[in-house]
């Protein structure tokens, strides 16, 4: 494995994390974790500065692990593992990146006096409560030292596990602002089995999201991904925005497939073992590239938008995400410890990943 390869930001970066010398292999004899291994690393800086160019809606993340035991077919992430030497497949779901280190040394990246208190984004490349969480409970001490820095997040996660922390998300609510989204492409369990395999269940993660709101935290649908002759006919898309409305989400945002390298060929390679009379008109759809046309995309937004309007839900976003403004907190005041209980809860606006 070439961990000299491993780039300081998940989407790019030109500088190593760290050396071999510096990784713990461990596996673990449960059967949640059998046939996995886990690469335990401390790693050097864990804020990620999003590359100008890309399209998305924020400018910085923080990812504690790499590699997903949700093991989605589609995951655009999957290239990441290229870096390491390897694959973007079985790989990619059974060999897992931990950052160890991650709560401490984002602490103390928050509490420099060149951050400005941006917005930062969790699970926009893998899962930040994917199974492997219950074990190396990463998300508490980020969550408290997000927390205690009065610094604006939102996660989007598959995840149950995230009810596990509604305490802390709901004490960092108070103090700044916070937004949780659970991503549901579609309700059709055979479906889901096949596509998302080491996931929770579509209806699990709309129970998420109906704790979450009853909870006093604000929780909208990533409807992601909208799968091409496979979840987006009239009866399909009805069906996932009704039970989205069910759920008490605040906001559906479809966002239809898009096939990166290295998830391109994966994604086309169980297509062609599950549903071989699709191969080619896929290949039409997205000729060389990684974007269904925009006609396409339009038209799957218009029809959700359509559909959230009948159903009660907040409009939904066509096209780019809005991103949420970064509240630029006082150094001074990030550094200290909020107190939850003699602050005041500050009306916080949905951050809509698209």
């Amino acid at each position: 494995m070439r961990w000299d390869n491993l780039m300081a930001s998940d989407e790019s970066g030109p500088d190593a994390l760290f050396g071999v010398d510096d990784v713990i292999r461990r596996t673990f004899d449960t059967p949640e974790f059998r046939g996995m291994t886990f690469y335990e690393v401390r790693a050097q800086s864990i804020l990620n500065k999003v590359p100008g160019q890309s399209r998305m809606p924020f400018e910085w993340t923080v990812n504690p692990y790499r590699g997903c035991s949700h093991a989605c077919v589609y995951c655009f992430a999957r290239r990441t593992h290229q870096y390491l030497d390897l694959d973007t497949g079985i790989d990619f779901d059974s060999k897992i990146v931990v950052k160890v280190n991650a709560p401490e040394l984002l602490r103390r990246q928050l509490m420099s006096a060149r951050w400005a208190g941006n917005h930062i984004a969790m699970g926009t490349n893998v899962d930040p409560y994917q199974r492997v969480e219950g074990r190396y409970r990463l998300m508490p001490g980020i969550l408290e030292a997000l927390r205690d820095a009065r610094n604006p997040f939102s996660i989007l996660t598959k995840g149950t596990l995230v009810l596990r922390d509604l305490g802390l998300l709901r004490e960092a609510a108070k103090v700044t602002d916070v937004t949780v989204n659970v991503s549901v492409g579609f309700v059709d369990g055979a479906l889901w089995r096949r596509v998302e395999p080491g996931a929770p269940a579509p209806r699990a993660r709309l129970g998420v999201c109906r704790t979450l709101t009853d909870a006093g935290i604000g929780c909208g649908v990533l409807m992601a991904p909208v799968l091409p002759y496979l979840t987006d006919s009239v009866s399909q898309l009805e069906a996932t925005v009704c039970a989205i409305a069910e759920a008490g989400a605040r906001s559906v945002t479809p966002l239809v497939l898009h096939l990166r390298p290295g998830a391109r060929e994966w994604y086309l390679a169980w297509l062609e073992r599950e549903h071989p009379e699709l191969v080619s008109r896929y290949r039409e759809l997205y000729g060389a590239g990684a974007y269904a046309p925009k006609a396409y995309r339009q038209n799957i937004s218009a029809r959700v938008n359509v559909l959230a309007r009948r159903y009660g839900i907040g409009a939904s976003v066509p096209g780019e995400a809005r991103r949420t403004p970064a509240r630029r907190t006082a150094v001074r005041e990030r550094r200290m410890v909020a107190s939850a209980s003699t602050t005041t809860n500050p009306q916080a606006e949905q951050l809509r990943l698209l």
